[in-house]
């Protein structure tokens, strides 16, 4: 592609690089120019325009971004894609979900020719319907076909939407005296339906280790949530010693994310269970959501994946916190 200005009688079939006023409206910049754009600029007093002229193996920019957009969502389900147009294509939720990405080959796509753009949300973001997912944008009017070749075999399915596996859970709420209760609850309950679960089953017990492995044993759902009265501070503590009471094992205590950090994950059977901290009362966003997310769509979190969360992992102050990261003075 050749840009540049040229009078004219050398315009016609060329790009229009930037918008001109007319006396009576305006030609856009990306309009083909033909001979009735031509004539207007003319009546206007207009001899000499900016144009991007195509060249020989060049693909224009709506083409461009066309055929990477079906190359990085080939084979995904519950995403959709709006028409190119000045060379964008977005990438749509079309369901609750989170966001799986090809993190590498992204990378690739991006480090190629920087008129080849793909932008995404992070990695594992939870996505409502209508959520925007991805947006390409060929940045100038055409790209070379080499290049576009090689940023749609990079790109082939490499965004994705992992969408609910999981449509209920069970809530253990263990109560203390003076304690918070059954405070929470609507906000866990609005997380789970924010991704098509349902909260099927809540029981209250006393906070002990006995009272919490009996509810654990009884629940009967997939994924069972477990928010205690009082502040989970060891993986010896009362909830995860009854996780372990009741014949399961727990797997990760505690994670790098503020707020959030008290958070413990196991299993019984088959059966995913989460140790909620205390934060997760409030329906501000801590790191028990990103683990909740995952596990409702059928992503693996393993104590990697939680490990890796630190970064990144320094969140949004809630202001009800007993004891705020940043003092008043």
């Amino acid at each position: 592609m050749t840009f540049g200005e040229v009078s004219l009688d050398h315009a016609l079939g060329h790009i229009l690089a930037h918008s001109v006023a007319l006396g009576e409206g305006r030609l856009r910049k990306g309009l083909v120019l033909d001979r009735d754009a031509i004539a207007a600029l003319r009546t206007a007093g207009i001899e000499r325009v900016t144009v991007a002229m195509l060249e020989e193996g060049d693909v224009d920019e709506n083409t461009a971004a066309d055929q990477l957009a079906d190359a990085l969502m080939a084979q995904s389900t519950g995403l959709r894609r709006s028409s190119a147009f000045t060379g964008r294509v977005n990438l749509i939720a079309d369901s609750a979900g989170v966001a799986v990405l090809d993190v590498d080959a992204l990378h690739a796509v991006n480090g190629g020719d920087p008129m080849i753009t793909v932008a995404t949300v992070p990695q594992h973001h939870q996505l409502r319907a209508g959520d925007l997912v991805a947006t390409i944008k060929i940045i100038s009017y055409a790209v070379p076909e080499a290049a576009l070749g090689r940023a749609v075999t990079q790109a082939r399915n490499a965004i994705s939407l992992a969408q609910p596996v999981l449509t209920d859970a069970t809530l253990i709420i263990s109560d203390i005296q003076g304690g918070a209760g059954e405070k929470g609850r609507d906000a866990i309950e609005a997380r789970l339906s924010a991704l098509d679960a349902a909260l099927s089953d809540v029981v209250v017990v006393p906070h002990t280790q006995d009272a919490l492995s009996a509810a654990i044993t009884q629940a009967a759902t997939p994924l069972v949530l477990v928010l205690t009265g009082s502040a989970t501070s060891d993986i010896n503590d009362v909830a995860p010693a009854a996780l372990v009471q009741s014949g399961g094992r727990v797997t990760r205590f505690g994670m790098p994310v503020d707020p959030g950090n008290l958070l413990f994950l196991g299993a019984l059977g088959g059966q995913m269970i989460i140790g909620l901290p205390g934060c997760a009362r409030s329906p501000a966003l801590n790191g028990a959501d990103w683990v909740l997310a995952r596990a409702i769509c059928g992503v693996e979190v393993t104590t990697q994946d939680i490990g890796a969360m630190g970064v990144g992992g320094l969140l949004k102050e809630i202001p009800t916190r007993p004891q705020p990261r940043r003092p008043k003075i």
